[in-house]
């Protein structure tokens, strides 16, 4: 079956589990009825990123086998932040959110349709989703740079995650 890395992200407490932590581990479940679990990052505290007015986030990255061809899964993902209390409509691009879930890579699938764009076009920019990945996918190849997602960390950060902040629960 095919692996999917996704990356999790909660600023905002839910109103039905509490803390950004509670949202993380309510959408790792949800996730699991998408295919099997392989892997679960640590959780990492960290600063927003273009959109400054907004509390901190909580980060993770996951690797999931699955059926589902890329779309369904975007989909299946977006139906879960959708049930989870994520209203996309009407608020700041990359504002506060109960959960963020993002496809990042698929089985070293290079897409891009109107819909998805594979790998996440904006991965490599952003330490918040490499920092978790590798730690449960540092070998990991981007199919657009062949080059490991340890060393796309490396070269973002210059080895250095600290700005990320710590880990959190």
């Amino acid at each position: 079956m095919p692996t999917a890395a996704i990356a999790l992200g909660s600023n905002l407490p839910s109103p039905n589990l509490g803390s950004r932590a509670s949202n993380l581990r309510a959408a790792i479940d949800r996730i699991a009825a998408l295919g099997k679990i392989l892997a679960v990052s640590t959780f990492h505290d960290t600063a927003p990123d273009g959109y400054l007015d907004q509390p901190r986030f909580l980060n993770a990255a996951l690797l999931l086998s699955t059926k589902l061809p890329p779309l369904e899964l975007l989909r299946a993902l977006l139906g879960i932040e959708r049930a989870m209390g994520r209203d996309r409509s009407n608020v700041p691009a990359k504002g506060p959110r109960i959960i963020d879930l993002d496809l990042i890579l698929y089985d070293g699938l290079s897409l891009k349709t109107p819909e998805l764009t594979l790998p996440h076009p904006a991965m490599r920019e952003r330490a918040f989703v490499l920092a978790p990945l590798a730690e449960i996918a540092a070998h990991w190849i981007d199919p657009e740079t062949g080059s490991a997602i340890a060393a796309l960390l490396q070269a973002l950060t210059g080895g250095t995650t600290e700005s990320l902040g710590g880990a959190s629960d």
